[in-house]
């Protein structure tokens, strides 16, 4: 479908065109921009609210500043559509997170504009401030930016930048667009603080008179502005009854400012230019900005998929029958069914409340469930504060996201052998969200550490059976269980939960052939693909490992006795994942055995469909197939 932008934007293929515009027509451009943003995502899906919300920041950036030369640093990316559009990739934007098509997230290997891979949150300032001391070092005069928003803020490595940049020189501003939200509403005493702010009229109003009388005269001296400063900020610690956070930090702060405005925009970011030092301008901007429905549920419309642009009507698959649900709805709707029965079990979340369904547990259970914000660390370590108390918290985290808490899960966890259940969600690959967001590590990293156990889900009630395992006060040590994004393949999933023995796996298929043993969702594509190799003659067995840690050595003895050929396949990495255990396994034990590891290589996959990741790394239905032909024609 062409989707044909409006008569200005059609001319800007780079912000150098976009300069050459007056400023009054700035406005007519942001119309356009949000207008092509809405077209191409009602059509082909992607993040939403997100990019309409600084449509005049992005503009009034561009305009303001000399990019590329000047460095924009955005976080979390997936508020970059627009300046992806206006940096040379508006006829390609219909690509977007589509496989092989753009990043939807800022790449450094896609554009000279992209200055820094954010596919995550809260890094802007640290990268900002890391490029704007080496361009001081080389003698190099630049601006460095860091648009920091939908609660990036709110994670502790912007805390450590911002305390870093106040003791530097740099040529840093940071731009803190604060919508009040994250994909779920922030959370924390930072969002009343800046909603404190925001909001306090007389603030505003005398904030305002002191820079239209004062600083229009010279009577105060040469440098009435400074003057002006010190009047505002006793103004602020008087009217706002607490020191700004910011300048505590030794940052100059400007604002709050409305973020809608672009023209404004444009004549304070000039401004800025011209003051030295790190600085921080407050942004007030509202999530979804000129799409009626997006404005009024910021969460839904955060990624809505494709919609009816004039209705506001999300599309959705239509089914004749039952459909399997996510494993984000089992465990929510499960661990509520664990915790009505089990009163110490607790729900902890860094900000993915909706992503995670930790939000059926807020909402059932709101003093036994916990979101902390765009705060791994903290959620894991909050986490293990509890368990020495005797609770049994499960720590909900998108096994990408996790990776930011690792050193927590060693030394807070792990070493002092808590009672924690992690839960990660997003396990393999994300889709579409690509590299940042798929869960390729979580076996690997997991499984070297002691007193961990890790495990894996082949389907829903091995899920909720995993999860009552967990809760037992007898596997009083931590636990990982990692599930993939998306559906799983029991439509009648809420089944009678059990436990299961840690470390046991079990038999799903007998076989003479060879041996497939898979461990995870990923076993499912086994299933498929032993039962086409019956009809070809090859008789494989198929075995759902359930844990890579500890492994069921007595099951492996078993199959290493039996088969002298074994397939491996798992949705993780193949560098110290699931197959290495069998390996090592394999070779402590003196077996000689012919085995095939399939998963994820080692190298940086991109985005795409998780089945159009999944076959294009092998480990699909059909790769599993050819594996197995070839295992077995090398014997012949």
């Amino acid at each position: 479908m062409l989707i044909t932008p409006g008569p200005h934007l059609a001319s800007i293929n780079t912000p150098e065109d976009l300069r050459k515009f007056d400023e009054t027509e700035l406005v007519q451009i942001c119309d356009e921009l949000r207008q092509y943003i809405i077209d191409v995502v009602s059509v082909y899906g992607g993040h939403f609210g997100a990019s309409l919300g600084v449509t005049e920041l992005t503009v009034a950036l561009h305009y303001a500043f000399t990019t590329p030369k000047d460095q924009l640093v955005w976080d979390v990316g997936h508020q970059a559509y627009g300046h992806k559009i206006l940096t040379g990739r508006r006829d390609e934007f219909y690509t977007n997170r589509v496989y092989q098509g753009l990043s939807g997230f800022p790449k450094r290997k896609e554009s000279e504009y992209d200055t820094f891979g954010v596919g995550h949150s809260s890094t802007s300032i640290s990268a900002a401030l890391g490029m704007a001391m080496a361009n001081e070092y080389k003698g190099d005069d630049r601006q460095h930016i860091a648009v920091i928003g939908d609660g990036a803020m709110t994670g502790g490595i912007a805390f450590e930048a911002m305390n870093n940049a106040g003791v530097s020189n740099s040529n840093l501003l940071i731009i803190l667009n604060d919508n009040c939200m994250s994909i779920d509403p922030n959370v924390g005493a930072l969002k009343d603080y800046l909603t404190d702010i925001t909001t306090s009229k007389t603030y505003n109003k005398v904030r305002d008179e002191i820079w239209n009388v004062l600083g229009k005269f010279s009577t105060f001296g040469s440098n009435p502005r400074d003057i002006v400063a010190k009047i505002e900020n006793s103004v602020k610690t008087f009217l706002l009854k607490q020191s700004n956070l910011f300048e505590s930090l030794n940052l100059r702060y400007f604002g709050p400012v409305d973020g809608h405005d672009v023209n404004h925009l444009v004549e304070i970011f000039r401004d800025l230019q011209n003051i030295p030092g790190p600085k921080i301008l407050h942004c007030v901007t509202v999530k979804g900005k000129g799409y009626p429905e997006a404005e009024k549920d910021q969460t839904k419309w955060h990624a809505p998929g494709k919609f009816d642009k004039i209705t506001g009507v999300i599309h959705k698959k239509e089914h004749e029958t039952p459909q399997a649900p996510k494993y984000q709805d089992v465990f929510g709707h499960t661990i509520v069914e664990l915790a009505e029965k089990n009163e110490k079990i607790i729900g902890v979340t860094p900000a993915m409340p909706s992503g995670s369904s930790m939000n059926i547990m807020m909402k059932a259970m709101p003093d036994r469930a916990f979101d902390v914000g765009i705060a791994e660390q903290h959620a894991v370590t909050f986490s293990a504060g509890m368990a020495t108390q005797g609770l049994v918290p499960f720590c909900n985290i998108y096994s990408s996201f996790m990776q930011r808490a690792y050193d927590q899960v060693i030394h807070d966890v792990c070493i002092q052998d808590l009672h924690v259940v992690f839960c990660l969600d997003r396990a393999g690959f994300a889709g579409a969200d690509g590299p940042t967001h798929h869960g390729c590590y979580d076996i690997a990293y997991m499984r070297c550490l002691p007193n961990m156990v890790v495990s894996a889900p082949m389907n829903e009630e091995e899920l909720r059976d995993l999860m009552y395992t967990a809760q037992l006060e007898k596997n009083s040590g931590p636990l990982t269980i990692r599930y993939p994004r998306g559906q799983g393949i029991m439509p009648d999933w809420k089944t009678p939960m059990k436990e299961i023995e840690i470390g046991k796996g079990r038999m799903v298929k007998e076989g003479t052939d060879l041996a497939i043993l898979s461990i995870g969702h990923i076993g499912n594509y086994a299933v498929e693909a032993s039962d086409q190799l019956q009809i070809e003659g090859i008789s494989a067995a198929h075995y759902d490992m359930r844990f890579a840690k500890p492994l069921d050595e007595q099951l492996l003895h078993q199959i290493f006795t039996q088969f002298e050929h074994i397939i491996t396949v798992e949705d993780g990495s193949l560098m110290g994942g699931f197959g290495s255990a069998i390996l090592e396994f394999m070779v402590d034990n003196n077996y000689k055995s012919n085995v095939k590891r399939l998963g994820i290589p080692d190298r940086i996959v991109e985005h795409g469909t998780q089945l159009e990741l999944q076959k294009e790394c092998g480990f699909d239905t059909d790769g599993i197939i050819v594996a197995a032909r070839s295992v077995l024609e090398k014997v012949v």
